[in-house]
């Protein structure tokens, strides 16, 4: 007697059910498959029908696709075994052709110059020579059998190798990775027209060795890191990223940044000095200060080192520092860091006028001096094929005319309403209006409340202040600077309206006790200026391992 098998069409279950009334199955084929064909099927249609008999047609149609579905699942079946027959034969040839490599023992031709140990850098000036140079697989690619093309990085540029013959069937060569460490021995020569290298040449291998060999399979560079990675992941792994030609290219270019902002400041006569990071008082507000134990002493890392150079005006004359800084920014804006460096410079008796003026020739000088170094200037190009020098004299423009602005082109705050006078110019409205105006901006005389306590007023208008934020198209601000209060009264209602105890700060004041002067200064945020330079989407591409809310590794 043949069973009972329940096929429900409407409610069935083909996974979970037994073929029972409690618990049918969905489909005819799928019962058969389960049950075999040795069965009696009862099918529901609808629930006004219930069940019946399934039809003689219905049966042999549903016998049919079983039978096509058997047919299907054995020739998947042997397709996959042979499949993995072919692959455990290739991954055993593999492995033959691996323990055969490791016979084959590359020796240096001892009739050879012992190779000139170069840097890539220097790889031009050492044509038609035989060279050693060390480095890092950048890439790698297999051509043929006997042909292997190795990108080699040192940090001082890229070097095309060719390995031929022997040289591409060692041990090593066979399972090299992308990352290893190697050195490499040959004579390098100019490309001929129609290829292109690195430098336009290539060094052709007559011997190499494998430094150490970095890991390949699921550890291997390529999985560690990809384009589509998520933002977090590339920070994580910030110490890799590194290695990337843009990543690296944007350090390249900070360094020589870095170098042009001394010359700059050496060839005006300014001295440059090491302020500390550890203080006990604030610039900026006390809201972005991170504070930390010092010896049971409340002491904080420095927002700024604003008023230690002041304090080297009469004794060193104008000077600069290239320090880092510390603002506890709670934010994730993509020009805001919680540790950055900061160019800073103070100098005596000069006017407002003199101020803006030398803020225009820093920038414009740092540029000329940057583009002058060619190999700069091919990676600023590189990244930011569109940059062009900024023009002299930058526009100035008064904060009230920046209001005026906002009005003018309709640049309104979040609840609809306009800036009016007194309000403090948030990051997104200035940046727009920078944007539109598409040139480095001073923007002046700032009302004194939105502005810090140390800062002079104007003489005609003292409701606003002799200071000024340099701004420019795709970043916003990168440069805050003022004339500082000389009067010592002045500066202690300062304080006072700051809320500020003037106790910790008597050395500072004490700069208006002892031959004040008029002076003045201002600080640059590197990151920023090299996000503009180089059009980067955000200033943690501009530092070697960003800090910011959340990240404090590596």
């Amino acid at each position: 007697k043949a069973d009972v098998v329940y096929v429900d069409e409407i409610s069935g279950i083909d996974d979970s059910g037994n073929g029972s009334q409690d618990k049918p199955f969905k489909t005819i084929v799928y019962a058969l498959q389960v049950k075999g064909n040795n069965i009696k099927i009862l099918v529901q249609k609808s629930l006004e029908e219930g069940y019946k008999d399934i039809s003689g047609a219905a049966l042999k149609k549903a016998k049919k696709r079983v039978e096509d579905l058997a047919k299907k699942a054995k020739k998947e079946q042997l397709i996959d075994e042979e499949k993995a027959k072919k692959e455990k034969l290739m991954y055993e040839e593999e492995q033959k052709k691996l323990e055969e490599a490791k016979n084959i023992i590359l020796i240096q031709d001892p009739t050879l110059s012992p190779g000139l140990k170069i840097k890539i850098r220097d790889a031009i000036a050492n044509r038609g020579k035989r060279v050693k140079v060390s480095g890092w697989v950048h890439r790698l690619r297999t051509q043929g059998k006997d042909m292997k093309f190795v990108i080699l990085r040192d940090g001082s540029g890229y070097l095309q190798c060719i390995f031929t013959g022997q040289l591409c069937h060692t041990y090593d060569a066979l399972t090299l990775s992308l990352e290893s460490t190697i050195t490499v021995y040959g004579v390098i020569t100019e490309l001929p027209p129609g290829k292109t290298a690195p430098d336009n040449h290539e060094l052709l291998a007559d011997y190499w060795e494998v430094n150490h060999k970095a890991p390949g399979a699921e550890d291997a560079f390529t999985n560690k890191l990809n384009a589509e990675a998520d933002p977090s992941v590339l920070y994580e792994q910030r110490h890799l990223v590194i290695r990337g030609e843009t990543a690296s290219t944007v350090l390249k270019v900070r360094s020589r940044v870095m170098k042009a902002f001394r010359d700059y400041f050496d060839s005006k006569g300014f001295t440059e000095v090491t302020p500390p990071c550890l203080v006990q008082t604030q610039v900026e507000g006390g809201s972005t200060l991170f504070e930390l134990n010092y010896y049971g002493e409340k002491a904080y890392l420095t927002q700024s080192s604003q008023l230690y150079l002041e304090t080297c005006l009469p004794s060193l004359g104008d000077v600069y520092c290239i320090s880092e800084s510390y603002r506890a920014e709670k934010s994730h804006t993509r020009r805001h860091l919680s540790e950055y460096s900061h160019l800073e410079a103070e100098m005596a008796f000069i006017s407002f006028e003199d101020l803006l003026n030398m803020l225009e020739d820093l920038i414009c000088d740092t540029i000329d001096r940057v583009l002058s170094h060619k190999p700069t200037r091919d990676m600023i190009y590189q990244l930011n094929p569109e940059f062009k020098p900024p023009e002299r004299p930058f526009m100035r423009l008064a904060y009230k005319d920046a209001i005026q602005y906002l009005k003018d082109h309709d640049i309104k705050k979040d609840d609809g309403s306009f800036y009016e006078f007194g309000d403090d110019i948030p990051e997104a409205p200035e940046r727009t209006m920078t944007d539109q105006i598409n040139k480095p901006i001073l923007l002046c005389r700032f009302p004194a409340e939105i502005k810090s306590f140390y800062m002079s007023r104007c003489e005609d208008d003292r409701r606003v202040t002799e200071s000024v934020d340099v701004l420019v198209p795709g970043v916003g601000e990168i440069v805050g600077g003022s004339m500082r209060i000389s009067d010592m009264q002045e500066l202690l209602e300062g304080y006072k309206r700051e809320g500020i105890d003037p106790a910790p700060y008597y050395w500072y004041t004490d700069q208006r006790k002892y031959g004040t002067t008029e002076h003045g200064g201002f600080g640059l945020g590197v990151e920023r200026f090299l996000g503009w330079l180089l059009r980067r989407d955000t200033v943690k591409e501009c530092c070697l391992y960003p800090r910011f809310m959340g990240r404090c590794l590596p």
